[in-house]
C-alpha cells in the first residue's frame, strides 16, 4: 500500500522545505559575510597607514626617509627621519634568529618525521609546541634578564641592551614553527620513495639527506620563509633587550632599535600628536606591513611552485 498522507501533513512538509529554502538562502550570505572580516580589517589597515603616511612625507622628503642615516625623530632643534637604522636592527636580528631556528628547527622535525619512534613523537611534539604557546615579553625578560649576563661573560664587551640576545631568543621562539611546518611537509612524502632508496642500497640517513628532503623543500622553505617573516614582525622581545640606540651600525653587540621597538616607543607618549615624529610612525609600520606581506606572498608562491603532488 501507498503511504498515504493527509492535506495537513503535506502543508508541514511544504513549510518545512520553504523553512529549509531560506536558510539555503541566508547561510551562504553569512558565509561570504565571515570570510571577508579577513578582507575588511587588512583593507583597513592599509587605508589606515597609507592616509597617515602621506601626511608624514608631506613634511619628510622620501628620499631622506629611505636614504639618510641618522633617525633622531624627537631631537627638538634638527630632527631627521631614516628608516635604514631601524632596518638594519630588524635584519640583523632576523638572520641572528634564522641561525638559530633554521638548524634546530629542521633537525627536530627530520627526527620527528624520520626517527622517532609513535611513543617519543607523542611526547617530544607537543613539549615543542609549547613553545609557541609562551608570551613574547616572557621571552623578553628571558632574554634581558638571563641570556644577556650568560654572552656577557663569554662576551665582556656586549652592552646590557644589544641585538644579539634578542635575536638568540627569537630564533628559540620560532622553532615550533619551523619544526612543526618542517615536519608535516617531510611526513607527506610517500614511504615508498624511502623505500625505493633504501632498496637501492642507501642508508636511513642518505634517504632522508638525498630523497625525502628534496621531494619536501618546497614545504621546508616556506617554513623558513614565514619564520623569518614572523621574527621581522616580533616586538616585545627586542622591545625589552634589543635596546633604543637608533645609529647605523651592524655591530651586534651594541645596542639597537628595531622598526616594531620605534612604533613602540613613539605610541608609548613620547611624541606629540600631529608631530612629524608622531606620523614617522606610520611610514615606519607600512614599511613593515610591505616587508611581512612580501614574506607571506613568497612563502605561497614558493609552496605552490616547487610542492610535488604525490
Amino acid at each position: 500500500m501507498p503511504e498515504q498522507y493527509s492535506v495537513s501533513d503535506m502543508i508541514k512538509q511544504k513549510r518545512q522545505t520553504g523553512r529549509r529554502h531560506k536558510v539555503e538562502k541566508v547561510i551562504p550570505g553569512f558565509l561570504f559575510a565571515a570570510a571577508s572580516v579577513s578582507v575588511l580589517t587588512t583593507v583597513g589597515i592599509l587605508i589606515t597607514l597609507l592616509v597617515e603616511t602621506v601626511l608624514f612625507f608631506s613634511e619628510v622628503s622620501f628620499i631622506e626617509f629611505f636614504t639618510a642615516t641618522d633617525m633622531q625623530p624627537l631631537n627638538r632643534n634638527n630632527p631627521s627621519f631614516s628608516i635604514l637604522p631601524l632596518l638594519s636592527a630588524t635584519l640583523l636580528s632576523t638572520v641572528i634568529a634564522m641561525f638559530v631556528a633554521i638548524p634546530i628547527g629542521l633537525t627536530t622535525a627530520v627526527y620527528l618525521s624520520e626517527y622517532a619512534t609513535d611513543k617519543a613523537r607523542r611526547v617530544l611534539k607537543p613539549m615543542v609546541e609549547i613553545l609557541a604557546g609562551i608570551p613574547t615579553i616572557v621571552y623578553g625578560f628571558f632574554a634581558f634578564t638571563f641570556v644577556t649576563p650568560v654572552l656577557r661573560e663569554i662576551i665582556p664587551i656586549l652592552d646590557r641592551t644589544n641585538i644579539l640576545s634578542p635575536g638568540i631568543v627569537m630564533g628559540i621562539m620560532i622553532i615550533p614553527m619551523v619544526a612543526s611546518l618542517s615536519e608535516d611537509a617531510l611526513s607527506s612524502v610517500p614511504n615508498s620513495m624511502r623505500e625505493g632508496a633504501m632498496a637501492f642500497g642507501a642508508t636511513k640517513f642518505e634517504a632522508v639527506v638525498r630523497v625525502v628532503i628534496p621531494a619536501a623543500i618546497s614545504g621546508i622553505i616556506a617554513s623558513f620563509v614565514l619564520g623569518i617573516s614572523r621574527a621581522i614582525g616580533e616586538t616585545m622581545i627586542v622591545t625589552i633587550a634589543s635596546g633604543s640606540n637608533k645609529n647605523l651600525t651592524f655591530d651586534i653587540t651594541q645596542s639597537m632599535q628595531t622598526m616594531t621597538a620605534y612604533i613602540v616607543e613613539v605610541t608609548s607618549g613620547d611624541a606629540g600628536a600631529g608631530t612629524p615624529a608622531y606620523y614617522s610612525l606610520y611610514a615606519v609600520a607600512i614599511t613593515l606591513f610591505v616587508f611581512t606581506l612580501s614574506m607571506n606572498m613568497l612563502a605561497k608562491y614558493i609552496s605552490e611552485r616547487y610542492r610535488e603532488v604525490y
